[in-house]
């Protein structure tokens, strides 16, 4: 069940370039990961780690990157892929983290 903040943040991404895959209108995950760090977003913004529309801005900025670098075959596309980069970004723009934590936990 989604909680205020979560329904806000959702509606907010509705029909943006910035907007989750749904399925029959209920977002959609193809592995546990991707819904470990879309939570990971919603509870950082939700405490006041950094601001909904600044990680969205992240999330638009990694999608269009990602869009320029692949012009003709898009098939490696993954959504959850940009937003997990999205979510590093503001994590270590904001001080939650560090580039080198996150290097380290993904080394492991």
């Amino acid at each position: 069940m989604l909680t205020h903040y979560e329904g806000f943040a959702m509606t907010e991404m509705m029909g943006k370039p910035d907007n989750p895959p749904r399925a029959n209108g209920s977002l959609c995950f193809s592995s546990e990961w991707e819904r470990t760090a879309f939570g990971m977003a919603l509870a950082l913004a939700k405490q006041g780690y950094f601001e909904w529309d600044d990680f969205r801005d992240e999330l638009i900025a990694e999608i269009k990157s990602w869009e320029d670098a692949h012009p003709v075959d898009r098939s490696s596309w993954n959504y959850y892929d940009r937003w997990l980069a999205a979510l590093e970004k503001a994590a270590v723009k904001t001080g939650v983290l560090d580039a080198d934590e996150i290097k380290a936990a993904f080394a492991t």
